[in-house]
């Protein structure tokens, strides 16, 4: 059965066949947009600072997929898509990489193993997912706070500083 699923991509190194991050999540949803996977629609690209000691730019989006895969199934071939691009697994956490892909949302509800947790458990204190996605999936709730994505955002606006 054919459920969707809300994913966040991000990159913040040159590939060698794709160039700057940017055109690395464009080529990342032309691969993701085959086989098992269908992008129904995916966010701009926004750029963000980075987390942790990078000191890279990241660019970051997010997509609307639909897929007969089952959420752990759909982590792996998520997981084999970041190798085709370059990333390699294990090491420094935050570190650079040209390609991250998480998932976000499941339009099932709530999802836990050893491996994966949806949704993320990072979702509502990340500003630079909020934005991408706000943008394609407002009104998507977050089976356990129960809030849309755009509540999810401007709660998160209003505890930025500054703001």
């Amino acid at each position: 059965m054919r459920t969707s699923f809300a994913i966040a991509l991000g990159s913040n190194m040159r590939h060698p066949h794709h160039g700057a991050p940017a055109h690395v999540l464009r080529a990342a949803l032309n691969a993701l947009d085959a086989g098992p996977v269908q992008v129904l629609c995916a966010s701009p690209i926004l750029a963000s600072r980075p987390i942790g000691p990078s000191h890279r730019l990241y660019a970051n989006g997010a997509a609307l997929i639909e897929t007969d895969l089952d959420p752990e199934a759909l982590l792996d071939h998520l997981k084999q898509l970041e190798r085709r691009f370059g990333r390699k697994m294990g090491g420094q956490p935050w570190r650079a990489r040209p390609l991250d892909l998480d998932i976000l949302l499941w339009s099932d509800g709530a999802f836990v193993s050893s491996r994966l947790c949806i949704p993320h458990k990072e979702l509502a204190n990340r500003p630079f997912v909020l934005a991408p996605l706000v943008q394609i999936a407002p009104r998507w709730r977050h089976p356990i706070m129960h809030l849309c994505i755009a509540h999810l955002k401007a709660r998160l606006d209003r505890k930025a500083p500054g703001a």
